[in-house]
Parts: C-alpha cells; sequence; structure tokens
C-alpha cells in the first residue's frame, strides 16, 4: 500500500511581504450555481429550465453530450456541501436559487413548498456553522415556459423578474443580507445570442443581444429598486448585479481605439448605464451600433433607446460592483477582407477586430482561457478610471483542467490573481472587499460538460453517492484564508517517495526544488 505524504511546494518569500496581507474586513467566498451542482431536475414539482431542454435538444453542442440532470446531485448532499465550506473555513457561501424550483410556472401564482424547504434548509445550516449566504437571483436557469414567450427577449421579463425577486425576498430576505440579481448577463445575451453554444441555443447576432441587454438591465433594476423600497429597511441588506469582464489590451499603439471599443462593448454595455455618472448606453458603443444597423439596411439602431426615464431608473441600482473575472484577449484592427469569428470568444465582427491570445499566455482545458493574471488589476483599473471608487466584489475567479487532486495549475491561477487584487488594493487604492473562488467543487461546467474541472474538490461523477474530494487547491486555499495571507507555503500531497522506485523519487526531489525556486522567483 502506498501511503501519503505532504511536501511543500514552496514558501513565498520575498522583499515587500507587507504585501501579501490582506484587509483585516477582507472576506472569502466560493461560489456555485444550482443547475451546475444541484441536478434533481424533475424532482418534486420543478419545472424545466432552459438548460434542460438545451442539453436535450443540442447535446451535439456539449463536450461530452452531457446534462446537469445530477451533476453534484447537491439537491440531495448539501450536507456534504456545507461539511466542505466548514473545511475551508470561508467567511461566505455564493449559490443561486433556481429560478423553476421555487416557481415551477415562472410566475408566482404557485410556490413550490419543496423547493421553498430546500433552499431554506440550506441557508439555516449556513447560518448555523457561520457563514454567510450570498444568493444570485438568476444564473443562466429560465423556466423553459418563460422562453416560449420569448424569454429575455421579450419586454415583460423584466416585470416577471421583479415578481420572482419579491417572491425570493419575502421568503429567504431575512435571513439573506447580500443578493446578485443577474449572473453575467454578457452571457445571457451575447454569448447565447452570437454564438448558439449557450442556452436558449437561438443565433441572432443582429437584434437579439441588444435587446436582451436592455431588459436585463431593466430586470436588474426593477429588482434593485424593489429591494431598495420595500426590504432594505427590514433587512438592511445589499444587492447588485455580476458582470463578466474580460480584459482587452491592444496589440499594438495603433490598436488603443479599438481596444477601448472592446471594453466599451463587452464592459461598458452592461456596466455604464448602472455605474457612470451619465447612464445611458457608452457614447462610443451607441455610435458604433447606431452605423453597423444603417449599413445593414435597418431603419434604426439594433441598439434599443434608452429613454431619458430608462436612464435615470437604471443608474446606481448598485451597492457594489460585482466582478466576475477569468481571462483576457489582445486586440487588433482586421485587415481588409480578413474573416471574423462570432463576438464574443471569436473575434469582433461589430467593429472589425480580431482577438487574440499571447503565446505567454498559458492555455487550459477550456478553448475560450488563456492564463493572464495581471488582467485582473488592469480591469480594476479601468473599473476606477471610467465609474469611479467603487466597492468591488469580486464574485467569480477560477482555473479549469481536466482533472486530478494535485492541482498546481489552480493553486497558481489562485495565488498570482489574488496577489493581483492586493496590489490593487494597496497600490491603487481600490476597494476590493472580497474574493470569490470559483469553484467549490468540480461540477456541470456548460458546453463543456464534465470535461472541464474548476472545483476545490473533486467529484466522482462516476459514484451515486458523487464522492468529494479535497484537491492541493483546497489546502492551499484554506491556508490562505487563515492566514488572511499570501504568504503561505504551497502543498501538495504525493505518495511516499520510499514507496516508489528511486528513479520516480529523485524526479520527485528534482521537480519539488524546481516549483520552490519558480514560486520565489515570481514575487520577486
Amino acid at each position: 500500500m502506498l501511503c501519503r505524504t505532504t511536501i511543500v511546494l514552496g514558501v513565498i518569500s520575498c522583499g515587500f511581504c507587507g504585501e501579501l496581507n490582506f484587509p483585516p474586513e477582507f472576506k472569502f467566498g466560493v461560489a456555485s450555481s444550482a443547475y451546475q451542482i444541484e441536478g434533481a431536475w424533475n424532482v418534486s414539482d420543478k419545472s424545466e429550465s432552459i438548460w434542460d431542454t438545451f442539453t436535450r435538444e443540442h447535446a451535439d453542442i456539449i463536450s461530452d453530450r452531457s446534462n446537469g440532470d445530477v451533476a453534484c446531485d447537491s439537491y440531495h448532499l448539501w450536507r456534504r456541501d456545507i461539511e466542505m465550506l466548514v473545511e475551508l473555513g470561508v467567511h461566505f457561501y455564493r449559490f443561486s436559487i433556481s429560478w423553476p424550483r421555487v416557481l415551477p410556472t415562472g410566475f408566482p401564482n404557485y410556490i413550490s413548498e419543496d423547493g421553498v424547504k430546500y433552499y431554506n434548509t440550506l441557508i439555516n445550516a449556513l447560518l448555523e456553522n457561520g457563514i454567510e449566504p450570498l444568493v444570485t437571483l438568476y444564473h443562466w436557469d429560465l423556466p423553459q415556459r418563460l422562453q416560449d414567450l420569448g424569454g429575455w427577449t421579450n419586454p415583460h421579463i423584466a416585470e416577471w423578474f421583479e415578481n420572482y425577486a419579491r417572491t425570493a425576498f419575502e421568503l429567504f430576505g431575512d435571513r439573506v443580507k447580500t443578493w446578485i440579481t443577474i449572473n453575467e448577463p454578457f452571457v445571457v445575451c451575447d454569448m447565447a445570442y452570437n454564438t448558439g453554444l449557450v442556452a436558449p441555443g437561438i443565433i441572432d447576432p443582429e437584434i437579439a443581444p441588444y435587446l436582451c441587454n436592455k431588459y436585463t438591465l431593466m430586470a436588474h433594476a426593477r429588482a434593485w429598486r424593489l429591494y431598495d423600497k420595500e426590504f432594505r429597511h427590514k433587512y438592511h441588506g445589499k444587492i447588485s448585479i455580476a458582470n463578466q469582464l474580460f480584459w482587452f489590451q491592444p496589440l499594438t499603439d495603433e490598436d488603443k481605439e479599438v481596444t477601448e471599443l472592446a471594453l466599451e462593448n463587452c464592459v461598458g454595455r452592461y456596466s455604464h448605464p448602472i455605474y457612470s455618472k451619465k447612464g445611458g448606453w457608452p457614447p462610443s458603443i451607441e455610435k458604433t451600433i447606431h452605423d453597423n444597423s444603417r449599413r445593414q439596411g435597418y431603419l434604426k439602431s439594433n441598439l434599443p433607446v434608452l429613454t431619458k426615464q430608462e436612464i435615470e431608473y437604471i443608474k446606481g441600482t448598485y451597492d457594489f460592483f460585482g466582478l466576475n473575472h477569468y481571462t483576457s484577449r489582445l486586440v487588433r484592427k482586421a485587415e481588409t477582407g480578413e474573416k471574423l469569428s462570432p463576438w464574443p470568444i471569436g473575434d469582433a465582427p461589430d467593429f472589425d477586430a480580431r482577438l487574440l491570445v499571447s503565446p505567454h499566455w498559458p492555455k487550459t482545458s477550456s478553448s475560450w482561457f488563456f492564463v493572464n493574471p495581471p488582467g485582473i488589476r488592469k480591469l480594476l483599473q479601468w473599473l476606477k478610471k471610467n465609474y469611479g471608487d467603487l466597492t468591488v466584489l469580486v464574485t467569480e475567479n477560477g482555473f479549469p483542467n481536466l482533472g486530478g487532486v494535485e492541482d498546481v495549475d489552480r493553486i497558481n491561477y489562485y495565488r498570482d490573481n489574488m496577489h493581483e487584487i492586493l496590489l490593487a488594493i494597496k497600490k491603487d487604492k481600490i476597494n476590493v472587499t472580497a474574493y470569490t473562488a470559483w469553484t467549490l467543487m468540480d461540477n456541470y461546467e456548460w458546453m463543456d460538460g464534465y470535461k472541464s474541472k474548476f472545483g476545490l474538490y473533486h467529484v466522482d461523477f462516476t459514484s451515486p453517492q458523487r464522492t468529494r474530494t479535497p484537491k492541493a487547491s483546497a489546502e492551499y486555499y484554506k491556508s490562505v484564508i487563515k492566514a488572511h495571507s499570501l504568504k503561505v507555503p504551497h502543498i501538495i500531497r504525493v505518495n511516499n517517495p520510499s514507496s516508489c522506485s528511486r528513479h520516480h523519487a529523485s524526479s520527485l526531489l528534482h521537480t519539488t526544488l524546481l516549483c520552490l525556486i519558480l514560486v520565489n522567483l515570481a514575487f520577486y
């Protein structure tokens, strides 16, 4: 039998270790979402979501033709999830409520007792263990019935979402003090309708993304104003939206203007109406889409008008900036006649730009994901420059690989990104107050199925018990939280070298020493 031992892979040593300590009030958490972990897709009276439909009708798009019918089975195994959160020592757990689980018809005319019981049980268990629930109202699993009525391209969805939000605030608001309205409307709108690679699987790049853009903003604003008017004085909570932000940087100095358009198209269309002093669409994007629409033969811009009343209604509907960040792109102007692939994971046809990656950015198991840790600090600087001094919660940040529990690559990603955040806090004076690791455990990763693993815990999807096992990254993150600092050892567990061949033991020692040197050098 091979016994296990622990090897210190690296200890950060540097001349500025004071920069590695987080502010005393800084909080650490982990995140998940309902469709990705809950399973129980048709248990009790839950209705189908657009992802239940999409994975059946478009299984060929999913890399392993899988679905989230069972996923991590957290609907039944929530007790183990709580144990893992306690093991990590997190301050908060970000999870989402499944709209079709709580409101099977999509409307509050019928509220599921079993659905409400599940979330009440989860919330109460978190609080009993000293963990704050941070709840997302919408993480992509729209009731299929509402999609049949037009989904996020129907202007009535803003009212439907407000009614759903009211139900959630009334049911859970006495215990939930931090809310996210919509997770990554950029994916809900731009990714969905430009590529068809995510639910609802409809490709309509000229019209649908912009309708969806407006109505997700209106839905968010209605939920925020509802909470502000009717619930804040009772529950004293906070509520905002979580935006997915790529960092874009110019390939050359000649590409600066088109790079700024890329930032406004990704970040600005979903942030400027809420966080800027003037509100409304980013002017550069408003002009670009208007000009493109006329060239395409439309009589007016495909970007819907925001009336003065709507601009004022959306503007200022935030208590913090929810920042999801994973990866970056280089931007250059397209050459004449150059073929461009669809935005956002290909190129940017709307403003004739190629989106590229640096050969120095490591690849991951996800085709869209390349590692560039400085991107998160640059994004934070861009947000401060454009929207002023905001309180920022990093609501998602994580790394995918193909599996394994000795995930040094994930440790490096977390360490490097958290270090960039610390620099933003201490050097740039940006008020980042929380970091959320994506994700608690391996789960259903949308079009990647179960191929890409983001988890701090490994999940055995071949086991009926969906056995969860901590990875090296879980031990590392636990150490960071406990120390409230990045000045912690990198630890991996390996088979005892004494049980291995002499050659294997020698190779292991060589690798360990090399990694130790590299880790130390990385922080000078």
